[in-house]
């Protein structure tokens, strides 16, 4: 094996790894967000709209963790530095 296909062989684990691990604390995250949201709202329905708005904000910000990844991801796959590296080392 020679080492262009290492390169693109860990690039493709490393991006399916990372998705993998990166998509598991967001989903978490929300789902607990939102079970606990809607027992506020249970709770004390006059201030849904404060705690919606609180809600989304929160979900917003759990989600750019998985979209972190994602992005993380993208340029592994698409961008990879190495692999221009040693397309230009092995003169091609």
């Amino acid at each position: 094996m020679d080492s262009l296909t290492l390169v693109a062989v860990v690039s493709i684990f490393a991006a399916g790894l990372t998705m993998a691990i990166g998509s598991i604390a967001p989903a978490l995250g929300e789902g607990r967000a939102l079970s606990q949201a809607l027992l506020a709202i249970a709770q004390q329905p006059d201030e849904a709209n404060a705690i919606t708005r609180t809600l989304f904000v929160g979900m917003a910000m759990v989600e750019s963790t998985g979209i972190y990844c994602l992005v993380i991801a993208m340029i592994l796959l698409f961008a990879n530095p190495y692999w221009n590296y040693l397309v230009a080392r092995a003169g091609g």
